[in-house]
């Protein structure tokens, strides 16, 4: 996801009970820059343009003739050295601004200083258009002729990516005129978007409260207390889905021009080549979550309704705690301790890289008013270091929260050695390491439970969350699908995507919740429709990955720490199927995602047969 700072003084936020979760860290950005107006920066921003014009001005029209040269391996490797180097100055100065902007959307000089860097940046980066397109250009024997050449060689894997897209390439001033006007079109829709999220307030007991505080609401104990949030919810969400219609057209109509001038087939190709992805994986990955459907959401929300004494839930009681279960708020410290066990009994070195997120100050945990809402993981660039972005509130989803964003923020330390071009992991495989810190704490929590009822609470709550993982963000693909498809044929009005929404909610949640008046505007909060198109799917890829990969592990625990840490550090170095063959898995293999969508099932079996 994407990145950012605070110099506000940190809340110390308290459970609804007035109970302190204790100090909560904000991130130290120094180790990007000091300051927004440092001279640090602006020398940068000036080296950057300064950079890429030079870059442009020695290698542009050139390429051709340096393969023809007797040393050929060895001047595309000095220049793809130097274009790496660039793009980690550009790197280091998009995250600091990104980050920047994180800490208060609503700030006008954050945005200011966000929206000057990238205005800069995309300007400076337009002389770097040039490189890709004409190395997809190339003769195919003479490039591996070049690769030969171990300097040159060593980049093959980024080289096999650019050249994927070569299909999909554009005449250069076309690219250019696409590159430079992201600022003004779809960047301009995405910074509106997180602007105005951001903005809104929900009024609730008097209180006015920003997104993340409100959705708390509906895992709070009293049922009051979540009705009230979901009230809240619709009532301000109604109010702006005319905003969130626009943008969400806008977008979908963007994208089309796009995909239509690039030739790509379907409306979620591109992503899937940006994942380095068979379309077949992810259709089939598809399907077998919408078989499972009655097996797993519909009959575990039964469950639950029967558990809260109901024929049905309603919307607000989806993630409500289990009834008659004692809940309590977790202090920050406790949450540290815990993932960093679990962390430490898979693999010290893992929970090493983790804890130097603590010590070091690479996490903003405190939630404050036009903060970005949700969490991330950043990689920033290999030189320095990720940072990860929570707004914590004590919740036991939010311990999980930071197992998984620890989780992404190791892969991106174990990763970064690759260098910027090829420390990037697809999305798909991207969800793996944090996924897993999940189930790793999960596991720990769960041999920890003193007795039966706690037992069931944590079980349940996992099952939540791998429902909320698999179904619902399939789900959010399925929904996105429909919207980008109907798009093609003219605007959506703000009622047929509510009618979609809750067409695809139903569908996907079954009989045992109930889909009140106001539930059909919740589609608008949802940022990775505006900032990710079709990203949702990654998240089921990830935690199905992850169930077998588990299954490996219990299985055959010996030496299985040392090929897992070997897989993420590999970052985007290699394709899927290679990374996942030393464990025995292949996801083109029908039967692999039965294995990860079983596990679940068992979960849910385990939880009816407490029952008894």
């Amino acid at each position: 996801m994407f990145p950012r700072q605070n110099r506000h003084p940190a809340l110390s936020p308290t459970s609804d009970g007035g109970v302190a979760l204790g100090k909560l860290p904000q991130w130290d950005l120094s180790d990007l820059y000091p300051g927004m107006d440092s001279p640090e920066l602006k020398a940068d921003l000036d080296r950057a343009q300064a950079e890429c014009a030079g870059f442009e001005q020695a290698y542009k029209g050139r390429l051709e003739a340096m393969l023809d040269g007797v040393d050929a391996g060895g001047e595309m490797a000095r220049a793809l050295k130097r274009y790496e180097g660039i793009e980690e100055l550009l790197g280091r100065l998009y995250s600091y601004a990104g980050l920047i902007y994180s800490g208060d959307t609503t700030d006008p000089v954050r945005a200011k200083f966000y929206g000057d860097v990238q205005e800069k940046l995309t300007d400076a980066s337009t002389h770097l258009l040039f490189f890709t397109l004409e190395l997809n250009r190339l003769d195919d024997g003479k490039m591996e002729a070049a690769l030969a050449d171990p300097a040159f060689g060593y980049y093959r894997p980024w080289i096999d990516d650019v050249r994927a897209d070569k299909p999909y390439q554009l005449e250069d001033r076309i690219e250019q005129l696409f590159h430079e006007k992201g600022v003004t079109s779809r960047g301009a829709w995405n910074r509106l978007f997180d602007e105005t999220i951001a903005g809104l307030r929900f009024e609730i007991d008097g209180k006015s409260l920003p997104l993340e505080p409100t959705l708390n609401y509906l895992a709070e104990p009293e049922e009051k207390k979540r009705k009230a949030g979901a009230d809240a919810l619709a009532k301000v969400f109604g109010e702006n889905q005319r905003l969130f219609t626009l943008i969400t057209n806008t977008l979908a109509k963007d994208k089309d021009i796009s995909d239509r001038w690039r030739g790509f087939q379907d409306i979620a190709d591109s992503r899937h080549l940006a994942n380095r992805v068979e379309r077949e994986v992810v259709d089939a990955l598809v399907s077998s979550v919408h078989e499972a459907y009655p097996r797993l959401s519909h009959r575990y929300y039964k469950l639950k309704a029967k558990w809260f004494g109901k024929d049905k839930l309603e919307h607000w009681d989806r993630n409500a705690p289990l009834p008659k279960v004692e809940t309590r708020p977790i202090a920050w410290d406790e949450a540290r301790d815990t993932v960093l066990g679990a962390y430490s009994t898979f693999s010290p070195r893992m929970a090493d890289i983790a804890r130097d997120f603590f010590d070091k100050s690479w996490i903003d945990a405190g939630v404050r008013p036009g903060k970005a809402t949700g969490a991330f993981a950043h990689p920033t660039v290999p030189s320095v270091h990720p940072y990860v972005l929570l707004n914590y509130m004590g919740k036991p989803r939010d311990v999980m929260t930071l197992a998984h964003e620890l989780g992404h923020g190791v892969h991106q330390v174990l990763a970064g050695p690759n260098g910027a071009l090829m420390a990037p992991t697809p999305l798909t495989l991207a969800e793996t390491a944090s996924v897993f810190g999940e189930m790793l704490t999960f596991r720990r929590l769960l041999d920890a439970a003193p007795d039966k009822a706690a037992r069931k609470a944590m079980l349940a709550s996992k099952v939540e969350d791998m429902i909320n993982t698999v179904v619902r963000q399939i789900a959010f693909y399925t929904f996105e699908r429909r919207i980008h498809t109907e798009r093609k044929s003219g605007e959506l009005t703000a009622e047929r995507i509510c009618e979609i929404w809750m067409d695809v909610q139903s569908t996907s949640l079954g009989e045992g919740i109930h889909l009140g008046p106001g539930y059909e505007t919740y589609w608008v909060y949802i940022g990775h429709f505006i900032h990710s198109p079709f990203y949702v799917y990654a998240y089921a890829f990830g935690d199905c990955l992850v169930n077998s990969l588990y299954a490996v592990y219990e299985n055959a625990a010996e030496g299985f720490a040392e090929r897992y840490l070997a897989m993420l550090a590999a970052g985007g170095t290699k394709h899927h199927s290679e990374l996942l063959k030393p464990f025995g898995l292949d996801a083109r293999d029908p039967a692999f995602w039965q294995t990860g969508l079983n596990l679940i099932d068992r979960m849910i079996g385990e939880l009816e047969a407490m029952e008894g």
